[in-house]
């Protein structure tokens, strides 16, 4: 039995060779892996010595030769093949153990491995006869499997072939966007999505569901400390939670906050001096909503705010940087159920949006990865709504400027607004959200609803609506509830018109001339 070495990830590679020398197969090796089996000790034979030709180009040109090629692809159920090996001399290779470039840690001309997937491709189109192997993580498995059967069995083979497909498919993609650069919108896109975690369940028990990656994240880090399995819409709205609480933790300078998601949308967010009083805030905006929700706690879940989480409605998953063991203690006897996570600040210029359905596509370099949600046989793409909040660029369009304390609540409730299902109107006082208006057709009825949910909460809070106000008519329902401030987009041909009813109700009114919708 005959195999070919070529790797440049050396991790583990003198445990798998003196493992198959030991069950005496004979190795063919090629440069840089020569020489770590050298530094071993352990037998082999040079490519340069099976093709008759030395390294060529700096290393370019070594295994792209009839003699290794004609070795891999050899039908050996095929006469034809078998008498055409014996014709030129050539011995079969039955295992071909090869990984690539590091192209995506150092993108370059250079990085672009050509000899390493025609290899892993032969040998994985001819796997009914060849096993190939592009992973150090399956060298155990397979030499356990050699040692116990003497041989690799077919379903092995079919699945490290279908691995090595998709480490090429992976590798190619990563090659297309290196040479897309900087363009927005490329003419192609190459998704590579690798599982990470099957889910409970989809959206709903009767649908299957599962996380995949396009590379490393923040959920690789997750620790679950309590709680059933995560299903499909716990990651969703998780996802949605920890980058919106962040955002609001920097918004407001690093202050204590804290989020309820529920449905993907938030229902409760404050900041505080403390993550207690933030969860209760929080928690105040709408306690009815909040049952069944997403919980991200921007900080550490000490003894203290634990107790106050366990009394509150019950939650389906809690998020925040760490606990206490005595938190943990707490909150798995009284919330049995309640996931509870601890997770590294999340990555930065992402827009939490992402938790929609989309998945990220390739990027390279400082390129941030584009949105995508198919629709059938088509897609929509774009890129991402990742937006700072900037006050000082904001334009006063009424008579009356907003207050040293409205100011604060103007940024809370835009934020949310641009992370709410449009049409979304919010209301927010005192650092908590009191009013919560999403998804609905009209803009004048998700006033009424932030509103009707904020109650006697309204008068003297601060609105946002994620897109212009057409007509007045919007506004004055804030105005009616006693709302004195309000921020919105602006751009409407009846901006005018709309100003003036905001002064004739003694409303603060800023326009941020940037909308953020949400669909």
């Amino acid at each position: 039995m005959r195999a070919l070495l070529s790797v440049y990830d050396k991790t583990g590679l003198v445990d798998l060779a003196r493992g198959l020398r030991e069950l005496g197969w004979e190795l063919v090796a090629s440069g840089n892996t020569s020489k770590e089996l050298d530094g071993a000790g352990i037998a082999y034979v040079q490519v340069a010595d099976v093709t008759g030709f030395p390294e060529m180009l700096g290393g370019r040109v070594k295994t792209l030769h009839p003699r290794i090629h004609g070795g891999i692809l050899a039908d050996r159920s095929l006469p034809q093949h078998l008498a055409d090996l014996d014709a030129q001399g050539i011995p079969p290779i039955d295992l071909v153990v090869c990984n690539l470039y590091p192209f995506t840690a150092s993108p370059s001309v250079e990085t672009i491995d050509i000899g390493g997937p025609a290899m892993v491709r032969a040998a994985a189109k001819n796997h009914a006869h060849v096993g190939v192997v592009t992973t150090p993580d399956d060298y155990r498995p397979v030499l356990e499997e050699l040692r116990s059967v003497g041989a690799l069995s077919d379903a092995t083979r079919g699945r490290l072939a279908r691995a090595a497909f998709a480490h090429t498919a992976g590798y190619d993609a990563a090659i297309v966007s290196w040479f897309d650069g900087d363009d927005p919108l490329p003419p192609t896109l190459h998704l590579t999505l690798a599982r990470a975690e099957i889910c409970r369940y989809g959206e709903n028990p009767h649908q299957r569901g599962a996380r995949y990656r396009s590379g490393p994240g923040w959920w690789d880090a997750v620790v679950q400390h309590g709680g059933t399995a995560l299903s499909y819409l716990n990651v969703f709205d998780a996802d949605a939670a920890w980058h919106l609480v962040h955002e609001i933790a920097a918004d407001a300078g690093g202050r204590s906050a804290a989020v309820i998601v529920k449905h993907a949308n938030p229902c409760g967010a404050a900041i505080a001096d403390d993550l207690t009083a933030a969860y209760a805030k929080a928690l105040g905006g709408d306690p009815v909503s909040a049952f069944g929700g997403v919980v991200a706690l921007c900080g550490e879940v000490t003894d203290d705010v634990a107790e106050t989480v366990a009394r509150a409605p019950q939650a389906d998953m809690i998020v925040a940087r760490g606990y206490t063991p005595g938190a943990v203690e707490r909150l798995v006897a009284r919330r049995r159920a309640t996931r509870l996570l601890s997770a590294p600040d999340p990555e930065p210029a992402r827009d939490p949006g992402s938790a929609r359905g989309y998945a990220s596509a390739p990027s390279s370099g400082e390129r941030a990865g584009l949105e995508l949600r198919t629709l059938g046989a088509a897609a929509l793409v774009q890129s991402p709504d990742s937006f700072a909040v900037s006050p000082q660029a904001w334009e006063v369009a009424t008579a009356r400027r907003p207050s040293g304390t409205e100011w604060p609540d103007l940024v809370l409730a835009w934020r949310l607004c641009a992370r709410t299902t449009s049409n979304a109107v919010v209301l927010a006082a005192g650092g908590q959200a009191v009013g919560v208006g999403a998804g609905q057709q009209s803009r004048v009825a998700a006033a009424e609803l932030a509103v009707e949910k904020a109650g006697a909460r309204a008068a003297g809070a601060a609105g946002a609506s994620d897109g212009f106000f057409p007509f007045p008519d919007g506004l004055e329902v804030l105005a009616r509830a006693g709302v004195t401030a309000v921020v919105q987009p602006g751009g409407s041909v009846r901006d005018g018109e709309v100003a003036a009813a905001a002064d004739s109700a003694g409303i603060a009114m800023v326009l941020t001339g940037e909308r953020h919708f949400r669909h």
